[in-house]
């Protein structure tokens, strides 16, 4: 197995979907940050109901992951494009 392949493992604890959405960098990017977002979420909710996290603590780094993750939209997404090049004049 090389460096680059994830292990059964961390497939299991980390899957990965495949983007089905309008491609441009941007948006895979931001995608990928949404499942990791969407991924830590859960764990902290897994952490807070076993008992292992206080429910301040779980909305702390839950707040926290959703500033991250609005950041991301703002410079990914809603970023404004910028403007088309103009043909030279004659």
């Amino acid at each position: 197995m090389t460096d680059n392949q994830p292990t059964a493992k961390e497939n299991f604890l980390f899957p990965r979907s495949k983007y089905w959405g309008e491609f441009t960098p941007q948006q895979l990017a931001f995608n990928a940050n949404l499942q990791e977002f969407a991924q830590r979420v859960s764990l902290v909710c897994n952490l807070e109901t076993g008992g292992k996290m206080s429910a301040d603590e779980a909305y702390d780094q839950i707040k926290r992951l959703w500033k991250d993750l609005k950041q991301s939209k703002a410079n990914l997404l809603d970023a404004a494009a910028p403007p088309p090049e103009l043909p030279p004049e004659e």
